[in-house]
């Protein structure tokens, strides 16, 4: 049954320009790529990744080509900027991750991660971890954008941290980044 509330915010939307990626403090080449074996660049995200309000979320597997030498850590950042928000809606905030894995397994974003070393920031949504789609019903598809930054040093952040605390690690260490798009909607 359509949603009187999503159709009604169908033209209200964060912006692409409201990204992470889109900072020009953290603008660097594009030299490696991320993918995932779930989805392709711009295709739906698969119903056994999408967010669950009480139940598990299971992250989609990633990949990475190679990142550029002098690469000490990365930095992944999932948002939505399709919420009817002034801002996107963070669904992961992992940082730690060491560029020889190649990639996180399926459910590897999960808290606490089955990786070794993997640190989860809080994000938006409150939880620590992956946060898998939930959009609002009705109000079109939304785009999630996995981030991915290669650091020239350590985040070295407290126990507990959120996006703010994140991006101020990052600023002037981006080396070079990546970017996957998965999309999902609930009519």
């Amino acid at each position: 049954m359509p949603n009187p509330l999503g159709r009604a915010l169908r033209n209200r939307r964060a912006g692409h320009d409201t990204l992470v990626w889109a900072r020009p403090d953290l603008q660097a080449p594009q030299t490696f790529e991320l993918s995932s074996p779930a989805f392709t660049d711009g295709a739906p995200i698969p119903e056994l990744h999408r967010g669950r309000m009480f139940a598990p979320n299971i992250s989609p597997a990633l990949s990475w080509t190679p990142p550029p030498p002098g690469t000490v850590e990365l930095v992944l950042i999932v948002q939505d900027p399709d919420v009817p928000l002034g801002r996107p809606a963070t669904h992961a905030l992992t940082v730690a991750i060491d560029p020889a894995l190649g990639g996180i397994p399926e459910n590897g974003l999960a808290n606490p991660s089955p990786v070794s070393g993997l640190r989860h920031g809080k994000g938006g949504l409150g939880r620590r971890g992956w946060s898998g789609p939930l959009p609002l019903r009705s109000h079109g598809p939304h785009s999630y954008v996995f981030q991915l930054f290669a650091l020239d040093r350590r985040t070295e952040l407290p126990e507990t941290f959120g996006l703010d605390d994140v991006l101020a690690a990052i600023d002037a260490h981006v080396l070079a980044r990546a970017r996957l798009i998965g999309t999902y909607e609930i009519p």
